[in-house]
């Protein structure tokens, strides 16, 4: 082994930070950073056109069918059971978390593919609820919500709407993936094997970020 790495392994600690966090998190945590900040500068643009404008969709209006037998005109109680399942899948990826920290491989597999499903239920919701308000006119570039004051509104509402809803579905279905990459390694004993499970602790960081970032785009669209 050369000198250098030598010197690098005890600057770093052993593959540890100067901050005393293993690399790969912090590395997590930089990206996750970076991320928020994408996020906060889509709901800044959309927070500046909404209060600028003169009125807006009533999202009580907007987002008031549920997928029952038949629809029921229940506003916004489908968006919130979407947000109700994601907190879930995120209680469940802190049990996985905590059980691999317990060594216990089954208790990881067990809530990761409870993980999975919460996240794979979130993206169905949001399917469906894509494909019916395509089916009502609206898209990129066609709004047929009126404002809450019977005039007129613009696209702004609905390009706004697709894209940062989009966005974040697709760090949704991202976890999903990552999360299923996971639960193929747990499965496969290789967490066992190196005698730590922080990559689980990783994609959960990750996946507890998704989560947090559909309150602020929950709060934004179907409250406001």
């Amino acid at each position: 082994m050369s000198q250098a790495v030598q010197a690098g392994q005890k600057l770093w600690g052993g593959g540890k930070s100067p901050y005393n966090v293993e690399y790969g998190k912090l590395m997590m945590w930089f990206f996750l950073m970076s991320d928020a900040f994408t996020f906060g500068a889509f709901l800044i643009s959309y927070g500046s056109i909404r209060f600028a404008s003169n009125s807006w969709p009533d999202p009580n209006h907007v987002f008031k069918t549920f997928p029952i037998v038949g629809e029921m005109r229940v506003p916004l109680a489908f968006v919130s059971l979407m947000t109700f399942i994601l907190i879930m899948s995120s209680v469940t990826m802190v049990l996985a978390v905590a059980a691999g920290h317990n060594n216990d491989r089954k208790g990881v597999m067990k809530w990761m593919v409870w993980t999975i499903l919460g996240g794979l239920a979130f993206l169905s919701c949001q399917a469906w609820e894509w494909t019916h308000l395509y089916a009502e006119g609206a898209w990129w570039g066609r709004n047929p919500f009126m404002n809450i004051d019977g005039t007129q509104s613009s696209t702004n509402f609905t390009n706004f709407f697709f894209t940062i809803t989009g966005f974040h579905g697709f760090h949704v279905f991202s976890g999903v993936i990552i999360n299923i990459i996971m639960l193929i390694m747990t499965w496969k004993g290789t967490f066992e094997r190196r005698g730590h499970y922080l990559m689980i602790e990783k994609a959960g960081l990750y996946w507890h970020f998704v989560d947090l970032v559909w309150v602020f785009v929950f709060t934004c669209f179907y409250l406001l």
